[in-house]
């Protein structure tokens, strides 16, 4: 089984704020599948499909960001994901602005939610994809990971949403550093194969 993570803050009031984006892939992603049936699952909301004959989890963790591990660690247990299984999807203050990074095991980066996700599973030993969100010279830290993104920012997160979710898709066939290799090159365009495969 695959867990997909995606990491944001629950409420309306982080709705569309730069934190919240592995929320919006996430999103992304069950719209693009079409997908229903979430449900709580202790501290998380969850949901799950087969895809080319794999199982997967989709996760966005109730905790808020910095517990986001207590989360992961539960449905990592409870349906026995080994982590290198398992999927996260953070914003990343490091990236420009809609540009995505996968990457392997590596350190959090000071991501604090990705801090405590290592914390209770023990290991660094699961994957990532980071979403670039800037930096402001207006703006530090918390001011501005909580900021909502405006409707021109909106606009150049979109193609990162709906490349992150084929990344995903694409890692339930494809080995990880080949998918790295693909998704990882300066402005390569994407197929949107993946698009015209449903849920099984």
């Amino acid at each position: 089984m695959k867990l997909f993570v995606g990491l944001g803050n629950p409420g309306n009031e982080y709705a569309m704020t730069r934190h919240n984006i592995g929320f919006m892939v996430m999103d992304h992603l069950i719209n693009k599948l079409q997908l229903s049936g979430e449900k709580e699952f202790k501290k998380g909301i969850i949901i799950k499909f087969k895809y080319k004959n794999e199982d997967v989890i989709i996760l966005k963790p109730q905790t808020f960001m910095n517990l986001s591990g207590e989360a992961v660690r539960e449905v990592v247990d409870f349906f026995k994901i080994a982590p290198i299984d398992v999927i996260v999807v953070h914003d990343d203050l490091d990236l420009p602005l809609g540009n995505i990074r996968l990457r392997g095991k590596c350190g959090s980066g000071g991501h604090n939610g990705i801090k405590n996700i290592v914390q209770n599973l023990g290991t660094e030993d699961f994957k990532r994809i980071r979403i670039g969100i800037g930096k402001s010279m207006y703006a530090q830290g918390a001011d501005w990971v909580l900021g909502k993104l405006n409707l021109e920012e909106q606009a150049i997160v979109k193609p990162a949403l709906e490349k992150a979710a084929c990344a995903l898709l694409d890692s339930l066939s494809m080995n990880y550093v080949d998918l790295m290799t693909k998704y990882n090159t300066k402005d390569k365009p994407i197929s949107e194969t993946s698009d015209k495969d449903k849920p099984n």
